[in-house]
């Protein structure tokens, strides 16, 4: 089932008071950025972000799901009406998330 415009869009503005998120649509999903960063994505409705170490001790009861199958474990947001919480959670992730890897330079022709 691939995610609704609409929730995507309603994440989004919970998120409005982080600098620098983005997104890209990805096979009928959505994957969230911040500062060229995957935080996480929208899978099916729901919320999930990388289980990083800030993000655990900030939800430790949070369950576990899978975006998709065949794919690592996220956490799930379910408390996405807190903006200040999102903001928190987003920001306390970023050093832990990996950089992005360079992107790979088509050979010219």
């Amino acid at each position: 089932m691939a995610s609704s415009k609409d929730y995507l869009e309603y994440v989004l503005e919970q998120l409005q008071d982080v600098e620098d998120i983005t997104y890209r649509a990805m096979m009928g999903e959505y994957i969230i950025y911040c500062r060229g960063k995957i935080v996480g994505g929208i899978y099916d409705d729901r919320f999930l972000i990388k289980p990083v170490p800030s993000a655990k001790r900030l939800m430790p009861e949070a369950p576990m799901e899978l975006p998709y199958e065949g794919a690592k474990e996220m956490i799930l947001v379910d408390n996405i009406d807190d903006r200040a919480f999102l903001s928190e959670l987003v920001y306390a992730m970023l050093d832990e998330l990996p950089a992005p890897k360079p992107k790979k330079k088509k050979p010219k022709k």
